[in-house]
């Protein structure tokens, strides 16, 4: 065929619908804190939905145990560390002043916009404030939620008590419980985008279940916390937590719906994941460790995708994953090229996912600054440090990391170190500088003796 009748074939051939994407992103929620994951005392139907119409990953990891770290590398696609604000453990009023995600880094919102996307954020950003940093300086058309690590459920101010609720660029005050408005603003996103016909990126970012501990009608805890510090240790129970999750999956729910109500569920990616692995109240079975932790509680995070267009339902998969996956995977969806001179550190999961490719192994890195923590996943194969104690796992065979075969096999042990020595001189070096923290024995009664860090780099690095 000559070149005027490969024009028209490609003229009269309708062009393959480019998905939407729902990218629902939970905060500090553990692996097991959904039903389909295991949790015993609550049912997540919504999520659990999901799960059943696409596919459930069980070795799921967060590129870091703390929120802003971990959501540098979902938006860029890449390693934290390379950048300054991804040192910052999380970012906080203690942080150095202008640090923030800078708003000339291509992001999964500005390369999906430059490809024709409609960008909305709804919820939690966390990657520095204005006037420097901001959703709308990255990539994101519309911005509806908070810029900071944690807000009230009812008061919407932040940590310290500072208002901290945006419509846009713009401070509101808006009553109501914050799951329920984001779910609220979540339907209307997704109506308007439907009826003007244009492929989306939705991010959905909720503060539940992170602290502090509100659940659906408890305005007098937010009245109690007037004043005062947000991470509270006199209060939360079980019971709370399990109603935060519950009120969170109800609006997931009324998303889910109205993707169908509007005719385009078919056509659109739906993500669920966690920010990083759970806090106090969480299930993190069978693993142990917490948030801000190395261990794989503090690592290893629910996963879940579907896309009933491309992705058979009811699949478990056994890759190894990452969230630095997400960007990779998302462009190749949308037919959108990553930026050249930031070439993703994740890889694309589609050849598995969609094309039947095997699963392939993972090379894993991470390095905290708190309790001088190192890790590296290697096949089956985990290397963990924590100030200076040094181990080797078969996390498959030996999840709860409890049987330390460092010396049994030295040779492998060896080549983790080696390896993760090699990837740590490609980011950037730990400093004084950056912020850090850790859970006390003083804050948690398992955490026998542990005490404050100083926020001093690791001595060995």
């Amino acid at each position: 065929m000559g070149p005027m009748t490969d024009e028209i074939t490609r003229r009269v051939q309708p062009q393959a619908r480019r998905p939407n994407i729902v990218f629902i992103i939970a905060d500090d929620m553990g692996y097991a804190d959904v039903s389909c994951y295991g949790r015993r005392d609550l049912v997540t139907p919504n999520i659990d939905r999901m799960a059943a119409q696409g596919v459930r990953f069980t070795q799921g990891y967060a590129s870091s145990p703390v929120c802003t770290g971990s959501r540098v590398a979902i938006i860029t696609g890449r390693y934290q560390l390379r950048l300054p604000v991804g040192l910052e453990e999380p970012l906080s009023a203690n942080s150095s002043p202008g640090v923030g995600l800078p708003p000339e880094h291509p992001t999964l919102p500005s390369l999906l916009r430059k490809g024709g996307y409609g960008t909305t954020l709804i919820g939690k950003w966390h990657l520095g404030g204005l006037p420097d940093f901001g959703p709308l300086k990255s990539g994101y058309d519309h911005f509806y939620g908070y810029r900071g690590g944690t807000v009230d459920y009812y008061r919407h101010t932040g940590r310290r008590g500072a208002p901290d609720f945006w419509d846009e660029d713009t401070p509101i005050s808006q009553e109501g419980y914050s799951t329920d408005l984001f779910g609220d603003r979540a339907v209307t996103v997704i109506r308007d985008y439907a009826q003007a016909g244009r492929p989306f990126l939705l991010s959905l970012h909720f503060n539940a279940p992170h602290w502090p501990w509100e659940a659906p009608g408890d305005q007098a805890e937010a009245e109690r916390l007037r004043g005062r510090d947000l991470i509270h240790w006199d209060g939360g129970s079980q019971e709370t937590y399990r109603r935060i999750i519950v009120a969170m999956d109800m609006q997931i729910g009324r998303v889910l719906a109205a993707l169908e109500e509007n005719g385009i569920n078919r056509d659109t990616i739906v993500i669920f994941t966690s920010d990083n692995g759970g806090e106090r109240f969480s299930d993190t079975w069978p693993f142990t460790g917490k948030k801000m932790e190395l261990l794989e509680g503090g690592l290893r995070i629910p996963a879940i995708m579907s896309w009933p267009a491309r992705i058979a339902a009811g699949r478990v998969s056994e890759q190894v994953t990452v969230n630095m996956d997400w960007l990779p995977t998302l462009l190749a969806a949308a037919s959108v090229d990553a930026d050249p001179g930031y070439p993703p550190d994740g890889i694309n999961l589609l050849p598995h996912l969609a094309q039947g490719a095997p699963i392939v192994e993972r090379r894993l890195f991470w390095r905290y600054k708190s309790l001088w923590q190192r890790a590296a996943r290697i096949g089956d194969w985990k290397y963990l440090k924590i100030l200076d104690n040094t181990f080797l796992f078969n996390v498959v065979a030996d999840p709860l990391e409890r049987a330390n075969l460092r010396d049994r096999h030295r040779d492998i042990y060896d080549r983790l170190v080696g390896e993760w020595n090699t990837w740590n001189a490609t980011m950037l070096p730990e400093t004084a500088a950056s912020f850090t923290e850790n859970f006390t024995g003083a804050e948690m009664a398992d955490h026998i003796g542990l005490k404050p860090v100083t926020g001093d780099p690791d001595p060995d690095l």
